[in-house]
């Protein structure tokens, strides 16, 4: 049963809301211990809301587009009275106190908040095994990572606790475990959801998306988050889309997609191999492929991270331990450290010129260069990440560690819409196909994965 079959189950009343949530809590209460992508449970409040919801459907009365199903909360997504630590010891007493924007919107559509999902400390990381809370599981790899640095959002979908989860994606933050954990991840086009409420890494990178089982997760989730936001200054006032008009689509007829030789030289041979399959089966679909090239992958991941130093350090300022929380530099993690050193050195106004001023015009010439890659084409396909997740507690070196969103950064530098979609499996463990369109033809993603999963059935 797809997302939106037991959306219809609910509201018919062959599946109650209470049962859906029960349901969870024993996977959770099953699982959660070993595989740590719950940090924090909403069990009491989760139930009651499930109740009022079947009551309301009891009684005949109109229930929101979401109505019963269950959604698990990055760490670093504002919920009210849940802690909102972003998986740092700075915040492991911090009661949300107030929800973000996405949150308000799930719940006025009936969706159901169950817990808070694990994740990097303060998004700064790509395996999720910087948390306080210790890393977590790939449940469809154990052992391995599940990604970073929603890898507790993606778990928690990949281990079926929940429906659909919340994430935020800097630099692939959503993708990345997406792929590792064999499940689908979606990041928008930038602006078109709020930010309002997220804990922020790097301001004009950030973005929330979700992560689902299958397509329909997606869209329902996508219909709910995607709306422009007044208190928020990003958002984007924009005629949005049914992301759900397209889910029964089967044919690709007429739409251009292209592979990029410079994604594929740095991607691991198998995986390309893996990823080539499910390309094919766009193809087979009525896909038209062609090859485009892209001559700046080099300055990607260093120009992703001096802007994402100097913005992490500006955001980290609030952390004093005045307000909330404790002093940041003293309680955090290495990488967080490491990243507010950098960004505090680079953020002087004699090095501001050197780096930071110049990552700002090379991100301006990786936009334009993306969108010139875009102009004749309708999506850029290939692989999500370019290597499969380590073990956990490998050691690797910062820039090993960095190595893994080379392929994501474009979209965040670009603010054009990505998501990732299991493409297969490599040695038993997932990977994903990533796609990317020009910013607001997110529903053409949607589209193209969703005639994918129908070739798949």
């Amino acid at each position: 049963m797809n997302v939106i079959e037991k959306l219809n189950s609910i509201k018919s009343g062959e599946l109650t809301a209470k049962e859906n949530v029960e349901n969870f809590l024993k996977v959770i209460k099953e699982k959660n211990d070993s595989i740590n992508a719950f940090i924090e449970l909403n069990e009491e409040n989760a139930l009651k809301q499930a109740e009022e919801i079947d009551a309301k459907i009891a009684n005949g009365e109109e229930v929101g587009s979401l109505a019963g199903l269950v959604f698990g909360i990055k760490a670093n997504i504002n919920v009210e009275d849940l802690i909102i630590s972003a998986a740092s010891k700075t915040l492991e007493n911090y009661l949300g106190s107030y929800n973000a924007t996405v949150v308000d919107y799930i719940l006025a559509e009936d969706g159901i908040i169950i817990g808070i999902a694990n994740m990097d400390e303060f998004a700064a990381g790509s395996s999720t095994e910087t948390s306080y809370y210790g890393p977590t599981q790939n449940p469809n790899a154990l052992g391995r990572i599940p990604g970073g640095s929603s890898g507790g959002s993606a778990a928690v979908v990949a281990a079926e606790m929940c429906d659909i989860a919340l994430g935020s994606d800097t630099g692939g933050s959503i993708r990345n475990p997406a792929s590792h954990c064999g499940v689908i991840g979606f990041k928008p086009t930038y602006g078109a959801v709020s930010r309002q409420g997220l804990l922020d890494l790097s301001m004009s990178l950030d973005q929330i998306g979700p992560f689902a089982r299958d397509v329909s997760g997606i869209a329902l989730a996508l219909n709910t988050i995607v709306d422009y936001d007044e208190t928020e200054c990003t958002t984007i006032d924009w005629d949005k889309p049914d992301f759900t008009e397209c889910l029964e689509d089967k044919s690709l007829e007429g739409m251009k997609i292209a592979i990029c030789k410079d994604f594929i030289e740095v991607t691991d041979e198998e995986i390309n191999k893996t990823v080539n399959k499910a390309i094919n089966k766009l193809v087979d679909a009525g896909a038209e492929l062609v090859e485009v090239s892209f001559d700046h992958l080099d300055l990607c991941l260093p120009t992703y991270y001096l802007i994402n130093y100097v913005e992490f350090f500006s955001a980290t300022r609030k952390y004093d331990g005045r307000d909330y929380g404790y002093r940041i530099e003293e309680v955090c993690g290495d990488e967080v450290l490491r990243r507010i050193k950098i960004g505090s050195h680079i953020a002087q106004a004699e090095f501001s010129g050197k780096y930071y001023k110049k990552a700002l015009k090379a991100r301006s010439l990786i936009r334009d260069e993306i969108n010139a890659m875009l102009e004749n084409v309708d999506l850029i396909v290939g692989p999500t990440v370019p290597k499969l997740p380590h073990e956990i507690g490998e050691k690797l070196d910062p820039m090993e560690m960095y190595a893994y969103d080379v392929l994501t950064v474009i979209a965040n530098l670009a603010g054009i819409p990505a998501a990732s979609i299991p493409a297969g499996t490599v040695n038993d463990i997932p990977v994903g196909l990533q796609i990317q369109a020009k910013p607001l033809d997110d529903e053409k993603i949607v589209k193209a994965m969703a005639v994918f999963e129908n070739t798949q059935n």
